[in-house]
């Protein structure tokens, strides 16, 4: 089902449902994805109260929920103000494209079509920049998740490998190699205790009482996911092996402080001529009556099963 609804204050979002969950997009500003669910049930997105129900405002606005970011991040481009009203248009049974209006200051027109299935949780999110511009411009296509309070994260870990020299490790998998890009913001602090690095997944905790940490992979394995009171919420993403991704390359960057958790999937760093398009896809899923985790075993038995 597709239909026109109220939502928190703003008369006219577009909701997309079917029998197991659904998806609220906003139209007097955005677009956001400002609310996911089981019907009736817990939003795992995050609902900034003091900026529901408001539009027009001259400076950007967080609002909550899943955003359409450009990346690099700057104070001019990155935070353009996404508060005035969306087009939009049901191009599937349960596919909508939603079309803010034209970034004239920076040449670029954005899409983000949302789908779900006709059953079941999955929901596919596509983001497409184009420039309109007379000029060339370097960008990347950038989907942070604003995640509601209280939850922990799970970021899976490349496969362990041992040394090839030492002794023991004769008959098992071995390499030189690295594995992984580690890009560390400059708040972020080993000692902050809402992170462990296990052996096989990395684990970053919301905590009301603790300020901002940061940290960005080039991530490779293929999901990433968030559970909130037994609400377990899964992205799917991609990468593109030999892309130049920004930041020293990371494909994923996940951001906690007081109020939230942002999840935020990256795009390949393209350089646009006039009329050409970048786009950034990644999938949803979302489980609920989920055991909490508090060890690799743990994920090992009631998340990796789902995902």
């Amino acid at each position: 089902m597709i239909e026109k609804v109220e939502y928190r204050g703003w008369e006219n979002n577009v909701r997309i449902s079917n029998d197991d969950v659904e998806v609220i997009v906003t139209l007097d500003v955005g677009p956001r994805v400002i609310c996911y669910r089981k019907p009736g049930g817990f939003n795992v997105l995050k609902n900034y109260d003091e900026h529901m129900g408001k539009a027009g405002e001259e400076e950007w606005q967080i609002r909550g929920g899943l955003r359409f970011w450009i990346a690099p991040e700057d104070l001019t481009r990155t935070y353009f103000p996404d508060n005035r009203p969306v087009k939009h248009e049901q191009i599937g049974p349960r596919t909508v494209c939603f079309t803010p209006p034209i970034e004239d200051e920076y040449g670029i027109q954005k899409e983000m079509t949302i789908g779900l299935a006709a059953s079941g949780s999955r929901v596919e999110v596509s983001l497409k920049v184009t420039n309109i511009g007379p000029l060339e411009t370097m960008l990347a296509p950038w989907a942070p998740t604003v995640m509601a309070p209280g939850g922990i994260e799970i970021i899976p870990q490349p496969p362990h490998r041992n040394h090839p020299l030492h002794p023991k490790n004769a008959k098992s998998p071995a390499d030189f190699a690295p594995t992984q890009e580690l890009i560390l913001w400059p708040y972020f602090d080993f000692t902050d205790s809402r992170w462990t690095f296990g052996s096989k997944y990395i684990f970053l905790r919301q905590d009301a009482k603790k300020g901002p940490t940061k940290i960005g992979l080039a991530h490779r394995m293929g999901w990433v996911a968030y559970l909130n009171q037994g609400n377990l919420f899964v992205k799917n993403i991609g990468y593109v092996e030999g892309a130049t991704y920004p930041d020293m390359g990371t494909s994923y960057q996940t951001f906690t402080n007081e109020d939230m958790l942002e999840m935020e999937t990256v795009g390949v760093l393209t350089r646009l001529a006039p009329g050409q398009s970048a786009e950034l896809s990644e999938s949803w899923n979302l489980h609920i009556d989920v055991p909490d985790v508090r060890t690799e075993s743990d994920v090992d038995k009631h998340i990796v099963p789902l995902v």
